[in-house]
């Protein structure tokens, strides 16, 4: 997840005619990845994080959707979302996301909540668990996760549910998407983030603002990451 000023920099950095994603001076990415979703992500860490902070900036088709911060733990820090306009930020951990933890015990659970100016507070609570699976996908070694989410709204209501299947790359202290599923009062709907690429500093398509995978299927517009 994101500070809000970051991101309004990397949109200024970053044109829509750009062929190459621009970042924030100071800021320096290390990988980039292409996924099923018709989208791709880029993974960087800036002069002023701390405590092995990183972000991620994800664009699809019509270009920035999403960016946000994380610490070492994989705990989801703050988060922009461009499409609804909104910021989330951790507010309190009842009990914090661990990415030391599922790696040691092969579960954890969480419990946290998160404030935003614009939607209001949001609580999110649920588990991931490693399955036992290794994966390598473009060379590159992943552990695979199943996970339950569980979002409230600020009056205690549930606003939706999530379960799927991700990643894990303990090397990059991360999660990576992979295939979920959203149920909402009204809707439901799949998708699918697996990891295609793997694309280092130096490659043909580093930071590259065009995704290639799964492009001009009918995708959803709800956003939850």
């Amino acid at each position: 997840m994101m500070k809000t000023g970051l991101a309004l920099a990397i949109l200024a950095a970053a044109p829509a005619h750009a062929q190459e994603f621009s970042l924030p001076a100071g800021c320096d990415a290390y990988l980039t990845i292409q996924s099923k979703s018709c989208s791709i992500s880029h993974y960087f860490r800036c002069a002023d994080d701390a405590n092995g902070e990183q972000r991620r900036a994800t664009l699809d088709e019509e270009g920035l959707t999403y960016v946000g911060r994380i610490n070492q733990e994989a705990e989801w820090l703050e988060s922009f979302h461009l499409r609804s306009a909104h910021t989330e930020r951790l507010k309190s951990s009842v009990d914090p996301m661990s990415l030391s933890e599922l790696i040691a015990k092969s579960v954890d659970t969480w419990d946290f909540t998160t404030g935003s100016a614009e939607i209001g507070d949001s609580r999110y609570v649920g588990m991931d668990r490693l399955t036992g699976e290794q994966v390598e996908i473009d060379g590159v070694t992943l552990l695979r996760t199943e996970y339950a989410l569980t979002a409230y709204d600020a009056a205690g209501n549930v606003a939706w549910r999530s379960e799927g299947r991700e990643f894990i790359s303990p090397e990059w202290r991360m999660f990576i998407g992979g295939e979920s599923s959203y149920i909402t009062s009204d809707d439901q709907f799949d998708s699918d983030d697996t990891p295609v690429e793997f694309i280092f500093p130096g490659e043909p398509g580093f930071l590259s603002v065009n995704p290639k995978h799964g492009c001009g299927l009918q995708l959803s517009s709800y956003e939850v990451d």
